[in-house]
Formats: structure tokens, C-alpha cells, sequence
């Protein structure tokens, strides 16, 4: 049972009456624990881990008091991380996330599991009233629908864990295009990386420190195989992701579609080309050269570098305008312009038609779940952008040109590509486990 907060911070008010001297001013204030937002983070991989769990940890605001993922190993490692920054023991550990959403301490949950995962374990999130910080993409288009519905007026915050709209370059090229410092926006090419294609391996036996049902949960059962489970091969697997297109193009693309701001938010026509591997572990598009239309008239056009996974030099980001253009051309790079003045314009914030930039993703998140304002990057958002990438993906299967109908969110009169929207029937992976 959640303890009431109210009655913690007035027995801390008596408390500080009676011994005023030996109790940190923090304690009585806006960040005492009884004020703090509780997070369970859930998926301690290299990314839940380093990049989500370690960040909350740095506000005062806020209180790891759970880690859990289905391979105890990287819980505890998570775990020893997290006491090492509190200087304390108080961190538990959680094999099944269930038990993470059924504390009634816990106010919110950071979601850093594999693809699959995102949705269905977001939706039970709510259902046992957390507010939810979600590793990107979602898996399907339909799910990413429900998804938004499901959170739209709950009163829960949804927040994609993701950083580019606070990161200032990204945030400086959306910001130069619309308030039209290279005219009216024409194209915009964006290059990644490509992926990797992963040979097939044999079963093996599960680790006794993995939970393998767990791991797959909705996703179609399949025996455990040696590296099936790492980051750098699940993304590659399309039950558990779909490939480098959803992976950084939810970076790289998210800026772009941003800039070319279209009403609908979402392209009407995708065309191209890209390669599917056969008879591999990998099943998903892992070269690509796709070519989009947005219902404004601005082209986009997405395709690969020639490294594979993840090099900061394959991702590129140029746009092209009526007066000139903007370039980026490796992910940390700086940024670069036909009129060096470009880079010098500055936009008042009340005059400005991109909004100011946001804190990180986590600061947001916390903000949001405090105030109750939207955060910067909500269900919607994520949804929309992963329904831009997931036509690609389609468009590499299927093999022609796609069109969309944005306000509807289907297809233009192909069945089969509209029955690619949605998932596979979800496994009963709570009955076989």
C-alpha cells in the first residue's frame, strides 16, 4: 500500500520542530523522499542502464528504488551501478517486470527493453497507474495507435526516451528551416547506417540466470539461441524489431520529419528499394534507399551508408530550400550552411515557429509527470514517426510504391499492406510460462 504523502511530510514537520539541527534543509523541501517521483526502470541493458537509469539518478526529484530484467545478471549489475551512485543499498531487484508494476510505491516506470516489448509493457504500465518513459520504436503501426489513444486523457504521462529534440544541432536545423532561413523547404536527405545480417545459430540451453519466456514474451516463441537476446542481433530478428531503418531513423528521421512540418505529420507516398536477407537469423531490411513524398510537395529521401550498426560518420542529414541549404553530415558533427549568416540567425521565442528547446528527455519527463504539461515527445509523436519508418519497411517487403492516407492511417487500396500494420497475434506468454 502507498504510504500517504501528506502524512510523511507532516510527520516530517514535527520532526524538524523538535530537532531543527540535525536534519538537512533537502529533507523538508520540494525534493524531500516523500516528494520524490519513485521509478522502477525496467530492461538494464547498455541503454536502460547507462543511459536512462544512471541520468534519473542525477535529479533530486526523483528515486531509482527498482531495477528488473528478465537476465538477473544485468539487474545486478544495474543494480551495483545504481548503489555506487546513491552510496547506499536501498536498490532492489526484479526478475519479472509484473512485480514492478504491482508496487503501488512506484510512480512511474522507464522502459528499456527490446522493440517488442514496448507497447504491451507501456499499456500494462498504465493499467497499474504509472506514468511510463519508453525506449523508441514501437513495433507495429496499429499498436502505436493504441498506444496513443490509450494514454490521450488518462492522466498519466507518456514520454519516448528519446534525445534529439533537446539536442542543439538537431533542434538549430528544425528551427533555421521553419522560420525559413533557406526559403521554402524542397528535400531532405537523410543517410544511417546499414545492418548487419546475422547467421542462424543452433538452440542452446537457457542460462540459469534468464527468464526466456519472459525475454520473448508476446513475441512468437523460438528456442534459445546463444546471442539471440543481444542488442546487436535481436534488432535484426523482425518479432523483436525492424532493423536499422526503425533503430537510428527514429533519430535522424524524427529532425527531419520536424522540419518539413506537413499538417498531417506523416508522408502519403513511399517508394524504393532495399535488401531483406534469406535463410539468416536477420529477416529485415538491412540495406535500403527508400524515397517519401509528404502532402505538402517536400521529398525526403532515406538511405544507407556503407558501414554497418552503428557509426556516428553514416548519418547524415542535409536540407535543401528555395535559398539554400543546411547540411550535417556525422551525427556529432557540427552543422554547416550555403550562407554562413544562416548559422548566426537568431529567433525571438515569441516570434520563433519552432518551440524552445526542451531539457533531456528525463528532466522533461519528471517536469512532465510534476506539472501535468505534455511532454516533448508523447505517444503521438512516437507513433507518427515510427509509422513514417515502418512504411519503408513495408515498402522493402512488398516490394512497390505504398500510399498513405495520413488522417485515416491506412494504406490506399492494398489490403496486404494494410494488414502489415498490425502484429502477429500476440503468444500467451503468461499461460507457458
Amino acid at each position: 500500500m502507498k504510504t500517504n504523502r501528506r502524512i510523511l511530510l507532516k510527520g516530517a514537520g514535527a520532526t524538524a520542530a523538535i530537532f531543527p539541527s540535525i536534519i538537512p534543509s533537502r529533507v523538508l523541501g520540494k525534493n524531500a523522499p516523500s516528494n520524490r517521483i519513485t521509478i522502477g526502470c525496467i530492461g538494464m541493458g547498455s541503454q536502460g542502464t547507462m543511459y536512462n537509469m544512471k541520468p534519473f539518478i542525477t535529479h533530486e526529484d526523483c528515486q531509482v528504488v527498482t531495477v528488473c530484467d528478465a537476465r538477473l545478471n544485468a539487474a545486478k549489475w544495474a543494480q551495483g551501478i545504481a548503489h555506487e551512485m546513491y552510496g547506499n543499498t536501498d536498490v532492489k531487484i526484479e526478475q519479472d517486470f509484473r512485480n514492478v508494476l504491482a508496487d503501488a510505491s512506484i510512480d512511474a516506470v522507464c522502459i528499456s527493453t527490446p522493440d517488442h516489448w514496448h507497447v504491451p509493457m507501456a499499456l500494462m504500465a498504465l493499467k497499474a497507474d504509472k506514468h511510463v518513459i519508453c525506449e523508441k520504436p514501437t513495433q507495429s503501426i496499429a499498436e502505436g495507435r493504441k498506444l496513443s489513444d490509450a494514454f490521450a486523457g488518462s492522466g498519466k504521462v507518456f514520454q519516448a526516451a528519446i534525445e534529439d529534440r533537446s539536442t542543439i544541432h538537431f533542434h538549430k536545423m528544425v528551427e533555421w528551416v521553419k522560420n525559413g532561413a533557406i526559403g521554402d523547404l524542397e528535400r531532405v536527405n537523410v543517410m544511417m547506417p546499414q545492418g548487419h545480417i546475422r547467421e542462424k545459430e543452433n538452440p542452446a540451453p537457457v542460462p540459469a540466470e534468464m527468464d526466456w519466456n519472459l525475454w520473448q514474451g508476446p513475441a512468437e516463441f523460438h528456442e534459445y539461441t546463444p546471442s539471440r537476446w543481444m542488442s546487436g542481433h535481436w534488432r535484426h530478428i523482425g518479432m523483436y524489431s525492424k532493423g536499422a531503418i526503425t533503430d537510428i531513423g527514429t533519430h535522424l528521421v524524427d529532425t527531419a520529419q520536424l522540419a518539413v512540418n506537413d499538417p498531417d505529420v506523416c508522408p502519403v507516398e513511399v517508394s524504393g528499394t532495399g535488401l531483406i536477407p534469406e535463410n539468416k537469423m536477420t529477416d529485415v531490411p538491412v540495406t535500403f534507399d527508400l524515397h517519401y513524398t509528404y502532402g505538402n510537395g517536400v521529398e525526403m529521401r532515406v538511405y544507407n551508408g556503407p558501414a554497418k550498426g552503428w557509426d556516428p560518420k553514416s548519418c547524415q542529414l542535409e536540407f535543401f530550400g528555395s535559398k539554400g541549404w543546411l547540411k550535417r553530415m556525422e551525427f556529432y558533427g557540427g552543422i554547416t550552411a550555403s550562407d554562413t549568416a544562416i548559422l548566426r540567425t537568431k529567433y525571438a521565442p515569441a516570434t520563433s515557429r519552432h518551440w524552445k528547446i526542451p531539457p533531456r528527455e528525463h528532466r522533461d519527463f519528471l517536469d512532465a509527470v510534476k506539472t501535468g504539461r505534455p511532454p516533448i515527445y508523447p505517444a503521438t509523436d512516437l507513433h507518427q514517426m515510427t509509422t513514417t519508418l515502418l512504411m519503408g519497411v513495408h515498402c522493402i517487403e512488398l516490394g512497390r510504391t505504398l500510399k498513405w492516407d495520413p488522417k485515416k492511417e491506412e494504406y490506399v487500396g492494398d489490403a496486404e499492406a494494410n494488414a502489415k500494420r498490425f502484429r502477429p497475434k500476440a503468444r500467451n506468454w503468461e499461460k507457458e510460462a
